[in-house]
């Protein structure tokens, strides 16, 4: 006991030494560091060159806050050679680890060894090496000012320990809370008190990090939905004999729950078709393939592949089904509306019940039930009047996540983070009104 007694003393005596010497160091950084801004901002992705629900928001974002801001989106990986999705005007995309250009010897070698920057449970681990590391905490340490919005816990991690006190570090969770590994959890715990906010998409996830976070907060804990991007394509008159889903053809997505419903549907409406629109990896797009014929289900649903046309495959929709295991958010339901196409899903976590009215602008069903998604499937193809009023109403909800309600809160949470600092806005933007952020 004694002997720990005497250890526990020199380690406080140690960490004291520690910090004498390195105070004077500190305030000499703190010294150089430029004053805290808004006017420019990087938003960190895992792959901007390609498809999928955060890199299409996250350009969006970007998109908006060009405007009135130097904007920088930052892809870790490039593995295309041009990207999926149009880049906003005003919007400067960088690549960190460009692996479509010539690398030296070193950086061959390294790209070869794992990842120990992202953390084992992070999903985009087995896409990251020992190379894109470097790069990473390199670009990291380079930055001195402006704001930084990291888009994954891994990134949201790497920002909280290697940025500069000068930047201002603003963590996004595009999943959910309860959708991580606990072991990144535990992490997600002990580093994201260091960011200046974390910003959730629904009110669920807020709940859930609030309670899981309590004491160890950041700066700022919000909520903030996405806003809908720009959509080529007119209003749908629901006329077409056709429901779209659209999504990554991962587990998470649930298409093979989706199939097995179509079965019941395709038996009573041989005459509607069921069009599949995503990409992922050549074997799950060969066995929801495999499942579309096993089911018998050949010419009745039609898996079509990727598409930057969201918005007028959902123009020639009657309705969209979301037939997910669990949504961050649930973008495309917003989209679907946007064009005035009633929506059924899942009622999974979390995104959905936060967007849907169940029976006023579109139609939630019992969790992992192929049944029921085909029997509130089936109910809307055979009731029009019914379809066409929750069309109307989705049209409404849309509305509220329009750019013009959802950008200025991000306009407020950036002028609140540097007036924390002791800085102030320079872009010259008005801020929202506090109840941008009523929960």
């Amino acid at each position: 006991m004694r002997r720990r007694g005497r250890t526990a003393v020199a380690r406080v005596a140690a960490r004291r030494v520690l910090s004498a010497l390195l105070g004077p160091l500190h305030r000499l950084r703190r010294r150089g560091t430029p004053p805290p801004h808004a006017e420019t901002v990087r938003l960190l992705l895992l792959h901007a060159y390609g498809m999928g629900g955060t890199i299409r928001t996250v350009l969006n974002l970007a998109g908006h806050l060009a405007r009135d801001r130097e904007v920088e989106v930052v892809s870790l990986i490039r593995e295309r050679p041009e990207p999926f999705f149009p880049i906003p005007p005003g919007v400067r995309v960088t690549a960190l680890d460009d692996r479509l250009a010539p690398r030296g010897p070193a950086a061959r070698l390294l790209s070869l060894l794992p990842s120990l920057l992202m953390p084992r449970h992070e999903k985009a681990r087995h896409r990251c090496t020992l190379w894109s590391d470097l790069l990473l905490v390199r670009y990291l340490r380079s930055l001195r000012s402006g704001v930084l919005i990291t888009t994954r816990p891994g990134f949201n991690l790497a920002a909280a320990a290697f940025t500069r006190p000068g930047v201002i570090r603003v963590g996004q969770e595009h999943v959910t809370l309860r959708s991580h590994h606990p072991d990144l959890v535990r992490r997600i715990r002990r580093r994201y008190r260091r960011l200046d906010a974390l910003v959730t998409l629904t009110r669920a996830d807020l709940k859930h990090y609030r309670r899981e976070l309590k004491g160890v907060m950041p700066r700022r804990l919000v909520r903030i939905p996405n806003a809908i991007p720009p959509l080529a394509g007119d209003v749908s008159r629901l006329e077409e004999k056709a429901v779209v889903a659209i999504g990554r053809v991962v587990r998470a997505k649930g298409f093979d729950r989706l199939v097995q419903a179509w079965r019941h549907v395709a038996a009573a409406h041989p005459d509607w078709t069921l069009r599949i629109f995503g990409a992922g990896t050549p074997e799950n797009e060969r066995r929801l393939r495999a499942q579309i014929a096993e089911a018998g289900l050949e010419g009745k649903v039609l898996f079509l592949g990727s598409t930057p046309e969201v918005g007028v495959e959902l123009a020639k929709a009657s309705l969209y089904v979301v037939s997910s295991r669990y949504e961050g958010f649930g973008m495309t339901i917003l989209e679907a509306m946007s064009k005035g196409v009633p929506v059924v899903s899942f009622d999974c976590p979390h995104g959905p019940r936060e967007i849907i009215t169940h029976e006023h602008d579109g139609l939630l069903v019992r969790p992992g039930t192929p049944a029921a998604l085909a029997e509130a499937i089936r109910r809307l193809i055979e009731d029009e009047p019914l379809r066409r009023r929750l069309g109307r109403n989705a049209l409404r909800t849309a509305e509220a996540y329009r750019p013009a309600a959802i950008i200025p809160q991000w306009d407020r949470l950036l002028a609140e983070l540097v007036a924390a600092r002791g800085g102030h806005e320079r872009s010259g933007r008005e801020p929202a009104k506090a109840a941008a952020f009523t929960l």
